[in-house]
């Protein structure tokens, strides 16, 4: 039900870094062909940095940590591509299906494949009618049970932040900043919530994530990364956007795993595709610094092993 990529595999037998990629961003998070082109470059970021890159996905039925070029341009252009959680991997599996996995699943593959370090756009949380709708990203469950680094933009802009960062604290999971005391919001770099942690380089959150884990302690880590300063939008202007597609969403009753697509091709568009330029950048630069922490973190279990 596992297929780790030959090239995934020796680089873990031989102690060299990876990082994890999710396919969600590729199938339901962008339009084609920019969801194409992004995939590409995140692989080549990963590499460029001294990492191997492993895209994880579900492909015809297999989870597969790492996967080939055609595959990827499968994955970004066939229209029946399933959006798989952790709930979902089951039945996707079982049936045989093509699936773009979310943070939580892409975490359950890189966990089984045994790698640590995992970059993403930007994590779920909270959903801001949770009082109605009880609405909470598995992704926040994930990170509480799974052995695993994100690396993102924080908390997606969309949702209820200090909800999310409550639910977070609750299960144990810490939430650093890349050089900032501030979460950033995915799309921008403020949010107006100070953060009690942050690190300034890849050599100490390779330190925090040994440390964590040689203790027992289980679940993930969120190393938040504040998007580019070029491309990032401003909180006073996003903010409305955001507004006006929660108030769409809800009218049209929408919910649950079509939320997050819907609200990001909503804001895509009344941004005029700045957002998308901001996804874009913020999620390589992701990438990047994962690498660079997963290069860390390989060196330092080599230096204790060896």
């Amino acid at each position: 039900m596992i297929r780790i990529a030959e090239e995934v595999k020796d680089a873990l037998r031989e102690g060299r870094a990876v990082v994890a990629l999710e396919s969600t961003i590729v199938a339901h998070g962008m339009p084609y062909p920019e969801n194409l082109a992004t995939g590409q470059r995140l692989e080549q970021t990963v590499r460029d940095q001294g990492a191997v890159p492993a895209t994880i996905a579900v492909i015809d039925g297999v989870l597969a940590v790492g996967i080939s070029a055609a595959e990827l341009v499968r994955i970004a252009t066939e229209k029946t591509v399933e959006k798989v959680s952790r709930r979902d991997l089951p039945f996707v599996i079982a049936s045989g299906a093509l699936g773009a996995t979310t943070v939580s699943a892409t975490m359950i593959g890189a966990a089984r494949a045994g790698i640590a370090v995992f970059a993403t756009g930007g994590i779920g949380g909270v959903h801001r009618e949770v009082n109605e709708t009880l609405d909470i990203s598995a992704d926040l469950a994930e990170l509480g049970r799974t052995n695993v680094c994100v690396v993102c933009a924080g908390i997606k802009s969309i949702l209820d932040l200090p909800r999310t960062l409550e639910v977070l604290e609750t299960l144990g999971v810490p939430v650093v900043g890349w050089g900032t005391n501030e979460l950033p919001a995915f799309f921008t770099r403020t949010s107006g919530i100070t953060l009690e942690r942050r690190v300034e380089n890849a050599t100490m959150m390779a330190r925090i994530l040994d440390a964590k884990w040689k203790l027992g302690l289980e679940g993930g880590v969120v190393l938040a990364v504040p998007p580019p300063e070029s491309a990032a939008l401003l909180q006073a202007d996003i903010d409305p956007v955001i507004e006006a597609a929660l108030t769409n969403a809800h009218a049209l009753g929408i919910h649950g795993k079509a939320t997050t697509p819907f609200l990001l091709r909503e804001i895509r568009e009344a941004t005029k595709g700045r957002s998308l330029s901001a996804n874009i950048a913020l999620t390589a630069q992701n990438a990047e610094v994962a690498a660079r922490v997963a290069v860390a973190y390989a060196d330092s279990l080599r230096a204790r092993y060896h």
